[in-house]
């Protein structure tokens, strides 16, 4: 049998040496051809888009020189972003814009450097309690008195009111505290945060069942701060979370290092390409898009 394979074989060998097979070799180019094509076609398919979205960013852009460094860099970083990743931004001083009929072409509010005048407060409240998204930096939440604003400081972000900070500004690590959530599935556990200034408050939201701790100070950061008499030595101090009955997203940073004296930024809040991710990977969820 196995004498009469190997004639079989040789004969189709010299077969095809005289007559080239051209049936055969046709059909086999056609199928790596079509094999290629079909590569070619899958290579060349686009990502999926992201679905588009509008994003406007109020801000004060007059107290405290680190706060304008931070909104001047923001009103060129976030343009930047926008075109990169399917959103369009719009930033504004003029807070009266913060009305209905204008809220109404965007899905996702930010607030760089302040919190709406008290004629503002309630369009923004109806925007978030119809469905609206929120992204706020830093000092969006300060104040020294929560009672002033009893929904936006109390329930809202859950801060109550300013308790103390951290001096000179400095990166942090900070710890992951959850990262299925949108904003932060491609964050490692832990990493180090641009340069801020950070703020601790008088409410403990571990304490508070409708917020989200997503980040926090790791006690690898202990001592915190370059002021002795202004630095953590130690504690629990969130850094980003989310309400649960909103879609929003809440960071304390957004204070860069300042030489006051020259008014010239020696940091930037986009300077850790890591907890660029969050507030990327937060837009998109914000919008829709993630």
């Amino acid at each position: 049998m196995n004498n009469k394979n190997s004639l079989l074989t040789c004969l189709v060998l010299l077969f095809c040496s005289f007559s080239g097979c051209k049936k055969s070799d046709a059909g086999t180019t056609g199928i790596a051809n079509q094999n290629e094509a079909n590569s070619k076609q899958q290579t060349a398919l686009p990502a999926k888009a992201a679905k588009s979205f509008n994003v406007i960013a109020f801000y004060n852009g007059t107290w405290d020189a680190a706060h304008i460094n931070f909104v001047k860099e923001a009103n060129i970083w976030f343009p930047k972003t926008a075109a990169q990743n399917n959103f369009t931004y719009t930033s504004t001083n003029d807070w009266s814009k913060l009305n209905a009929a204008n809220l109404a072409k965007y899905q996702v509010i930010l607030f760089l450097d302040d919190h709406p005048p008290k004629a503002q407060e309630a369009a923004f409240k109806q925007y978030m309690d119809n469905g609206g998204a929120w992204m706020g930096f830093h000092v969006c939440a300060f104040n020294t008195n929560s009672a002033e604003w009893d929904w936006y400081y109390n329930k809202f972000l859950g801060v109550g009111s300013f308790k103390s900070n951290t001096w000179g500004p400095t990166t942090a690590i900070l710890k992951c505290e959850d990262q299925t959530h949108p904003s932060t599935q491609r964050l490692p556990q832990k990493f180090t945060s641009a340069v801020s200034e950070w703020y601790s408050w008088t409410k403990d939201l571990r304490q508070n069942t409708d917020i989200k701790i997503l980040c926090s100070i790791d006690n690898s950061s202990f001592p915190l701060g370059t002021d002795p008499n202004q630095s953590w030595y130690s504690g629990y101090y969130p850094v980003i979370w989310t309400n649960k009955n909103y879609k929003m997203i809440y960071a304390n940073f957004g204070h860069n290092a300042m030489d006051y004296a020259a008014n010239v930024g020696k940091s930037s809040t986009f300077g850790s390409e890591t907890q660029n991710k969050f507030i990327i990977d937060g837009l998109l969820w914000l919008g829709g898009a993630k």
